[in-house]
């Protein structure tokens, strides 16, 4: 039986709630989280975004055809938030101008590692990564001011759209995946739930 996105969450269910359930996502839906937290991560994934794009632009690459229009809506909407993330930081006074810290640089290399990877691994992983985000900012609930704007870039409902079709075309690719580069996926989704709980969790213990 193919390996299925489906099959990844029901198989690893705890993983992934460390990824998307986080006292950092909580505290923001209750108004715990204090400012320089928020910041602290804001910055960060301003940093990590800047990679991940890079990143699209190589599974864009090695995507076949049918695939290309979803890939490339995803590299616009990047471009967006990237533009989007430096006027976030001109509000609070934020410099992204900073080094990226262990939990981010570990990230990032990931990603950078994916490259060489089957087409099918790298569908895997850009699923589960934005779905990650898409879960992360909705299972809260009603986020209330200044987080609401945060949440509704991350968990509205056309981005949940997007997620689902970067499901449906990672999975046509593991439908004709041999059994190697279908464990290569399922580790591929194993690390990106380890490095997303990490990623919340850097708002509360800074790293050099």
């Amino acid at each position: 039986m193919p390996l299925t996105c489906k099959s990844l969450l029901q198989t690893h269910t705890e993983a992934w709630q460390r990824a998307t359930v986080h006292p950092f996502l909580t505290g923001c839906q209750q108004g715990t989280l204090q400012p320089s937290q928020f910041n602290t991560w804001l910055v960060q994934d301003y940093l990590f975004v800047k990679d991940f794009t890079r990143m699209v632009g190589r599974v864009l690459a090695a995507a076949p055809d049918p695939h290309l229009d979803a890939l490339l809506a995803g590299l616009v909407a990047l471009k967006d938030e990237l533009l989007w993330f430096q006027a976030k930081a001109t509000e609070r006074q934020l410099d992204l101008n900073t080094p990226r810290q262990g939990s981010c640089e570990r990230y990032c290399e990931f990603l950078a590692s994916l490259a060489p990877a089957p087409y099918p691994v790298q569908a895997t992983a850009l699923w589960a990564i934005e779905y990650a985000y898409n879960q992360g900012w909705q299972l809260p609930g009603p986020m209330p001011a200044p987080y609401t704007e945060f949440a509704d870039r991350w968990g509205n409902p056309g981005f949940t759209d997007y997620v689902n079709l970067l499901a449906a075309q990672a999975d046509g690719a593991l439908a004709t995946a041999n059994e190697s580069t279908q464990t290569q996926a399922e580790r591929a989704f194993l690390r990106v739930a380890e490095l997303e709980a990490a990623f919340w969790q850097m708002a509360f213990t800074p790293e050099d």
